[in-house]
């Protein structure tokens, strides 16, 4: 039996689509899985043994640039329906992934209506299936996971599937100049978010950087894009051992992240690659809720801040504070927590 999975974006969600696929590839041997998915997150997909093919399709992209998309729709069409699906699973519960599941030519079927991001997205589901909000991510994906594909769900914890993944990655030979960069312990630093109001003060990397010189620690900053990167370079430039990371890909990033001692990052998908690859490290919620992301191991902490308004769940601070740059629920998490959280990381490291 051939499948569809139908999870574009983002890369925590992909990420915590993981465990799910996990208890299918233990629960049905007999299923062969593809996923369509955004090319950025391809690669971590790809880490994973249980998916046989992924297909890219860059939507993003197209929405920005509608010239060439109907081609590009037609030409996914002729590509899902050659494979003869026997079923198409969207998890996104989102207008543009049920439409594009639907051009596979196969039963789709997805959350129902209460359940859903998007509600009137179902109308294009053949089958529906109810799994309660309120839920970690990963709990909900695997609930649906088992009822769509009808088989029990498991009592383990949730498990990512990426241990040989890992194993691979630090085998392999980097090249320059990951590998020159590898030779001194390092902990990361997710510093970038696609929420600004996530984002810890500069001057707290700083003293986090601080606290790690004496035990023989660099701080690696990687960056996504721009405005990322001249952050990274601002830190760096008042930190002796700090260092603003080129450009890298995700596995690029996946290779230093298993070589890293730990990190320490904001609520963003490469702390959750981090903790899926199996590194220790500290996760820093302010606006976001921490309880919605279960830690699989005990070498990974969260911390929520103690701000009354926290976790708000917007995107945007509304407090007036904001207008002049600060976030009160993000300097709430003070170095100091977070060194308290992440020096027993280090110690069961070493």
């Amino acid at each position: 039996m051939k499948i569809l999975l139908v999870r574009l974006s983002s890369m925590g969600d992909v990420l915590h689509t993981l465990p799910a696929l996990t208890d299918l590839q233990r629960a049905r041997p007999d299923l062969r899985l593809h996923w369509l998915i955004e090319p950025a997150f391809a690669p971590i997909v790809l880490l994973h043994s249980g998916v046989a093919r992924v297909i890219p399709f860059a939507l993003r992209k197209h929405k920005k640039q509608w010239r060439g998309l109907l081609g590009a729709l037609r030409d996914l069409r002729r590509d899902l329906r050659a494979e003869g699906y026997d079923q198409i699973l969207d998890t996104q519960g989102l207008y543009k992934s049920a439409l594009l599941g639907r051009l596979g030519g196969a039963p789709l079927w997805g959350l129902d209506a209460a359940s859903a991001r998007e509600p009137g997205a179902t109308r294009l589901y053949h089958r529906r299936f109810r799994v309660a909000w309120g839920q970690p991510a990963i709990s909900r994906n695997r609930q649906l996971f088992a009822q769509a594909l009808d088989y029990p769900l498991p009592e383990t914890p949730p498990d990512y599937g990426l241990q040989g993944a890992a194993a691979c990655l630090r085998k392999d030979t980097l090249a320059r100049p990951w590998g020159e960069l590898v030779q001194q312990p390092f902990v990361l630093g997710f510093h970038g978010t696609s929420w600004e109001n996530k984002e810890w003060r500069e001057d707290y990397w700083r003293v986090l950087a601080a606290r790690l010189r004496p035990a023989g620690l660099r701080l690696l900053l990687p960056a996504g894009n721009a405005r990322e990167a001249a952050r990274a370079q601002r830190i760096a430039t008042q930190a002796d051992n700090v260092l603003a990371l080129p450009t890298a890909t995700l596995l690029e990033l996946a290779a230093l992240i298993v070589r890293a001692d730990a990190y320490v990052g904001m609520d963003t998908g490469l702390s959750y690659l981090a903790g899926a690859l199996g590194l220790a490290g500290v996760t820093l919620y302010g606006p976001t809720a921490s309880e919605q992301v279960p830690m699989t191991e005990n070498r990974q902490a969260s911390l929520q801040s103690r701000e009354s308004c926290s976790p708000c769940g917007k995107s945007r601070c509304p407090l007036p504070e904001a207008k002049n740059g600060l976030i009160l629920c993000q300097q709430a998490l003070l170095p100091e927590q977070v060194w308290t959280a992440l020096s027993p990381l280090l110690e069961q490291r070493l």
